[in-house]
């Protein structure tokens, strides 16, 4: 029971620590004006709240984030128990993840498309996180608590349930889907970022859909653009460089889907 717990605990606050550590790093790297997808300039002048109040809503949504992690773990550790010594091999590690993945993306796909349509909830709830016109990497999470609830806390659930993973497996998979939305919103285009060599979905992808001509378009997040590829809100996007260092994420014209 001493190790079942322990890998219920770490899966509860090790993506928390991912996240704050990944964007420290980040932080650290936001000096590299060639690589910026916004001026230092635009990100005071555009964002309409404060990184102090960024942090304090972060660390709201991660309170909550953590009480029905450990929730859930308490609920599902009767079925989870008796497999904690057997290791699965790795294609059902995969598997798992693979399977995570699209149940996340699908969950926040189709929330996150609601908020944006129906007026009230996008009014009350989801403009906060658009008040981030500039996303920064600490801010990936900034979020209305109940929007965070909706669309992280729920869909991560139904995530570990529907794959069937273990909770040592969930820090792995959780700590990896923290990395790649803190990436996302890191506003920083830099050269071997492997997210972008993998994944469609990155950093200038998301960029379009802050910016008020791609507020409609977008939506999927954080791994594919499956959706957005079969329900018609892709909005490919072009990469231009800024006079005086770093890029210019623009939507492109001339974009024919395959």
């Amino acid at each position: 029971m001493g190790l079942a717990v322990s890998d219920e605990l770490l899966g509860t606050f090790v993506p928390i620590i991912v996240y704050w550590l990944y964007s420290g790093n980040y932080i650290l790297m936001g000096s590299f004006e060639n690589y910026r997808l916004h001026t230092r300039k635009e990100e005071d002048v555009k964002n309409l709240v404060s990184k102090g109040t960024v942090v304090k809503g972060v660390l709201l949504q991660q309170t909550i984030q953590a009480a029905v992690a450990v929730l859930l773990f308490t609920v599902t550790r009767n079925d989870n128990t008796a497999a904690l010594d057997v290791q699965p091999n790795f294609l059902v590690v995969v598997r798992q993840f693979l399977i995570a993945m699209l149940v996340l993306d699908t969950w926040q796909y189709f929330m996150h498309r609601y908020m944006h349509h129906n007026k009230f909830l996008y009014r009350h709830i989801h403009s906060q996180h658009h008040r981030l016109i500039v996303p920064y990497a600490f801010g990936a999470l900034y979020n209305h608590p109940l929007e965070g609830l909706i669309l992280d806390t729920i869909g991560g659930a139904l995530s570990f349930l529907l794959s069937g993973m273990s909770p040592r497996i969930s820090i792995f998979f959780f700590s990896f889907a923290t990395i790649k939305t803190v990436d996302d919103h890191c506003g920083l285009w830099l050269p071997g970022n492997l997210f972008r060599v993998f994944f469609r979905n990155n950093t200038a992808y998301h960029d379009v859909h802050h910016q008020l001509y791609g507020n409609k378009y977008n939506f999927s997040q954080p791994f594919f653009v499956l959706w957005d590829r079969i329900l018609g809100t892709y909005m490919p996007y072009t990469l231009k460089k800024r006079d005086g260092g770093g890029f210019e994420v623009c939507p492109s014209t001339d974009y024919k889907v395959d």
